[in-house]
């Protein structure tokens, strides 16, 4: 950062904290993507991103820098908000069209119901019968504590770990790089793994809940 970068990465707790300290300085940035805009601008973020931007723009200047914004989603708050950093000609660029609410044709949905007491013998049962011995399988919870219990279920007949937030970050790779090479078939996550992962031919995804 001291001797001049051409692209920074980075959270916006983390870049707020280098600007408090003088580390960081962005009067001279000339583009300003906004990834996952969604998120950033909801309330948890939108506070830091805003006090991040007001360092780079300028109020209704001509140099302020060109700002890009991407998300999966765009309800029309989003919309309202974006509008303070993009200058009046901006452009709408709409990659999903009418498909906003639909699933890919060749993916089989099932909702099966039953108690959480036999959940994991269900579980084992389902992984069984529509990924087999060989396929791989994420089952996706709500809590870190669910995702280990069962992750270490007996039920559970084919070898299974756990990914969520208390895993440091190398032995998270260390356990998406194993199941990527198939040293073990089925991968317990909470939703620190439920975005932006790169998993090849995945033959079965579990909710454990509704999706919230």
């Amino acid at each position: 950062l001291k001797s001049g970068i051409d692209i920074l990465v980075g959270t916006p707790g983390r870049i707020k904290d280098h600007i408090q300290n003088s580390k960081l300085e962005l009067s001279s940035v000339k583009h300003v993507v906004l990834d996952e805009v969604d998120h950033m601008l909801d309330m948890g973020f939108a506070e830091q991103v805003e006090e991040i931007l007001g360092f780079a723009y300028k109020k209704g200047s001509e140099n302020n820098p060109q700002t890009l914004l991407f998300s999966a989603t765009c309800p029309r708050w989003v919309y309202d908000v974006a509008k303070k950093y993009m200058k009046d000609g901006y452009e709408q660029i709409d990659l999903i069209g009418k498909k906003t609410q639909r699933t890919a044709t060749t993916v089989e949905h099932l909702a099966i119901q039953c108690r959480s007491s036999q959940r994991a013998g269900v579980l084992g049962d389902i992984i069984q019968v529509y990924s087999g011995s060989h396929g791989r399988t994420i089952v996706f919870c709500e809590t870190k504590k669910e995702a280990n219990e069962l992750a270490m279920n007996a039920s559970l007949k084919q070898d299974a770990q756990s990914l969520h937030g208390d895993i440091p970050q190398k032995q998270r790779e260390v356990t998406l790089k194993g199941f990527r090479n198939g040293v073990f078939e089925v991968l317990i996550a909470t939703n620190v793994a439920a975005r932006g992962l790169d998993i090849p031919e995945v033959d079965l995804v579990i909710q454990c809940s509704p999706p919230k």
